[in-house]
């Protein structure tokens, strides 16, 4: 399977204590770890006002998990979080990879080496790169 990158943040109820937030944390983190997923980073960001109220809440303490892993391992994850108390709200995305796409790559290099094999006029070379004289 292709592993890919994720972030999920979700939000915990504010009335929970130190240790049943790292018992939660923990939990998630077990779960990712036994589908396949690599955890990256784990970010306590804190207990924060919500902009609305949430199941009678008013503020929430928000989480921010970073990993790699397989598509298949978010499922799990999210029906664990949806299913639990103390989880009030989540969401899951998938990141972009900062590595630039072969065929983005491919023509630049492709005007340079007609340029350099001089099968082209310099009026060809400025509409295949796109920059004029």
């Amino acid at each position: 399977m292709t592993a890919y990158m994720y972030e999920t943040m979700y939000i915990l109820r504010p009335d929970l204590n130190d240790e049943a937030i790292d018992a939660t944390i923990g939990k998630y983190q077990t779960m990712l770890k036994d589908q396949g997923a690599s955890i990256l980073e784990t970010q306590h960001r804190g207990k924060r006002r919500l902009a609305y109220e949430i199941n009678r809440h008013r503020e929430g303490i928000y989480i921010q998990m970073n990993y790699t892993g397989p598509g298949g391992a978010i499922a799990p994850l999210e029906r664990a979080m949806r299913l639990s108390e103390e989880v009030i709200r989540f969401l899951t995305v998938k990141q972009e990879s900062d590595e630039p796409l072969p065929e983005e790559v491919e023509e630049p290099a492709e005007a340079v080496a007609a340029v350099a094999a001089d099968e082209v006029t310099a009026d060809e070379v400025t509409v295949a790169t796109g920059e004029e004289e």
